[in-house]
């Protein structure tokens, strides 16, 4: 009888052990490196399935996110300072220092020779992309990473592109060859994962109330009615 509440009692912890496990699936923020391609106003002007206002407030939760979480970031623009001009405050807010931005003049980042190198140096498999526009500034590295054997995520609503029939044939394009498709607010919350982790507690909440619209608006209601 002993064996056996000893067997059940083994049996309940491996159980326990086993389903405090995280997927591998999951991000965290030393698993991966993020890429924001392109977030440049001439590219916003004729993003049409995303309004403007949402994409920018998305934008800021994932360049806020990777900054407090330290997650090693690349951004790229392309003919900045001829054509489609500099990257949304909400980028240069979190990663002021311009002169580390990647320009280019080819369409897709990963056949420039210095996004490449600056990418792949990073030295994670899991790559994060968000960017303008959907069917070429995303569709090009992804596809082209996904060939190279890195796993590869797409920040779908911090990417946008000129109707919304481009922008979902586009996320349904790279799903078919295993992109993993998530979403801004998402991207915050699962680097952040648990609320007893206080080092991150109040900047992802304070970035939350900042552009995560309806749910930051929830968060300022608690702290101040409820004292939470």
């Amino acid at each position: 009888m002993k064996k056996v509440i000893l067997s059940l009692v083994l049996a309940v912890t491996s159980l326990s052990a086993f389903a405090q496990k995280p997927s591998p699936e999951l991000l965290n923020p030393t698993n991966h490196a993020l890429v924001l391609i392109d977030h440049e106003g001439q590219m916003a002007f004729a993003t049409k399935s995303i309004d403007a206002i949402n994409l920018k407030n998305n934008v800021g939760l994932v360049a806020g996110a990777s900054k407090i979480f330290n997650v090693p970031t690349v951004v790229t623009t392309v003919a900045e300072h001829s054509f489609s001009g500099p990257v949304f405050t909400e980028i240069l807010e979190a990663y002021p220092d311009r002169t580390k931005y990647i320009d280019r003049t080819t369409m897709n980042t990963w056949e420039d020779v210095n996004a490449h190198k600056a990418i792949t140096e990073k030295g994670k498999k899991k790559l994060v992309f968000a960017g303008l526009w959907t069917s070429v500034c995303i569709v090009g590295p992804t596809l082209s990473a996904i060939n190279e054997g890195y796993e590869v995520y797409v920040i779908t609503d911090a990417s946008g592109d000129i109707s919304t029939e481009a922008h979902e044939q586009s996320i349904a394009r790279m799903v078919q060859v295993g992109a993993k498709p998530i979403t801004s607010l998402q991207y915050l919350l699962e680097l952040q994962r648990d609320w007893s982790r206080k080092e991150t507690y109040k900047a992802v909440n304070d970035l939350a109330v900042k552009y995560g619209g309806g749910y930051g608006i929830g968060i300022q209601y608690a702290r101040e009615m409820l004292k939470h």
